[in-house]
């Protein structure tokens, strides 16, 4: 069928077969279709959908665009992964892979850089001198033998596909679309082969998916993407609403997350990874959630986790004496308090707000391929529902530029609302879908 042809269907609602949604993905991958042409089809995605069929047929074909990944040596165990679609201050992952690797199951973890006012799970590890996330198929079977799990960025070889048309829909408009964000993240993480994967599918004013519906769906279609495909998916849908934990950086977010792993955690956050865990573990070993939230809770107290935490580091190249000695890690000496201006209960925040002024101080980027200061970051204070006085300190900021920390300043200073009566609590985990 021709390129046009293809987008005629799609354009009036009609369903494309399968075989040549795969050729056409094909052809734009070996620039037989030209960009317009490619951009008009993620247009007409964009207004009219897919079928649950074509939702299928189109992450396959850009999951065989190019290269995956055998882990012929990781074959006959179980290997699960965890997806969070972005968020402030998310360092789950951090903790979370050491957590349920030290329990049993293996997890070769493709992840990825922030951009925007989410951050980066790579671009935090990267704060750990030495520390590589540019593995090869055989490091990256090498490091989970050694230490359970690896974390590591995407190949140049894998998944083509996916990096032209996400390139496309950034400059179209045509991003927010649920079907191109799940066949994006599905083709993704089903180049490694998982037999399990859990969604963190986050909403809220610091998620991209800003209602619960939308989150809902998000979470559906790659659910059922995933069943069939072979792929056994759950998915959390979790609030956004705030910044998770206090930590919203580079390496202070890294202290944070090894933190948890010595018992110490804001709740929040704490409570966000145990309820993650306890879906990856009891999908992974076939046991009771009660069950698995007592293996992962023994894992953190019996220091199991931690020193798998070390074990990787080293892994991957880093110097893992970092988890026991923070000096070690990038950091600035200028930092600067923001206080309130009113005294009040901290009603509600626009998160999305507190993540850009993490990049104004150059903890994030605008631009893919723009380099992150490791260094710098902010603290966030206090909670949905706390209680302040005028004066009181509200963020932290760690900054290595006055004008810039000025800048960040002022904006999280608007992005915090303080009110006269007591919200309730932010309800964290909105919902399970399996």
């Amino acid at each position: 069928m021709r390129a046009v042809d293809l987008i005629e269907l799609k354009r009036d609602g009609k369903e494309i077969p399968a075989s040549d949604l795969k050729a056409f993905v094909n052809d734009v991958v070996s620039r037989n279709v030209p960009d317009y042409q490619a951009a008009a089809f993620l247009m007409a995605v964009y207004f009219q959908g897919m079928t649950n069929d074509e939702l299928v047929a189109y992450t396959d074909a850009m999951l065989h665009s190019g290269d995956t990944l055998s882990l012929k040596s990781l074959s006959g165990m179980y290997k699960v992964d965890k997806h969070s679609t972005g968020g402030v201050g998310d360092k789950v992952s951090l903790t979370l892979a050491p957590m349920v690797a030290a329990c049993g199951p293996v997890i070769p973890m493709i992840s990825g850089r922030g951009l925007g006012h989410t951050g980066g799970t790579l671009d935090k590890l990267e704060s750990v001198p030495g520390y590589r996330v540019d593995l090869s198929e055989e490091e990256i079977e090498k490091g989970v033998h050694e230490s359970g799990y690896v974390i590591t960025g995407q190949t140049g070889s894998l998944v083509p596909a996916d990096k032209i048309f996400y390139a496309l829909r950034d400059v179209t408009a045509t991003v927010p679309s649920i079907e191109l964000i799940a066949a994006s993240i599905m083709s993704k993480k089903m180049s490694v082969g998982l037999n399990g994967l859990v969604l963190d599918v986050k909403v809220g004013s610091g998620a991209f998916m800003k209602t619960q519906d939308r989150a809902q769906r998000l979470a559906d279609t790659m659910i059922g993407i995933g069943r069939a495909m072979g792929c056994d998916v759950r998915a959390c849908i979790t609030s956004m609403d705030e910044p998770l934990g206090r930590a919203v950086g580079n390496a202070n977010e890294f202290i944070e997350a090894v933190e948890m792993l010595k018992g110490n955690a804001p709740d929040d956050y704490a409570k966000l990874v145990m309820a993650l865990g306890t879906e990856m573990l009891s999908m992974a070993k076939k046991i009771s959630n009660d069950d698995a939230r007592d293996e992962l809770d023994k894992a953190i107290r019996s220091g199991k986790a931690l020193e798998q935490l070390r074990k990787n580091i080293a892994a991957q190249g880093g110097d893992a004496r970092v988890v026991d000695d923070y000096a070690l890690l990038p950091s600035v000496g200028n930092t600067h308090t923001v206080c309130a201006e009113k005294a009040g209960y901290v009603t509600a925040y626009n998160c999305e707000e507190v993540g850009k002024a993490g990049c104004i101080l150059g903890a994030g980027r605008e631009v893919a391929g723009a380099p992150v200061d490791h260094a710098v970051g902010l603290e966030v204070l206090h909670k949905i529902g706390d209680r302040v006085e005028k004066g009181e300190a509200l963020f932290k900021v760690a900054y290595r530029d006055e004008n810039k920390c000025e800048a960040a300043s002022k904006m999280l200073l608007e992005a915090i609302q303080i009110g006269g009566e007591k919200p309730q609590a932010n309800l964290l985990i909105r919902d399970i879908r399996r």
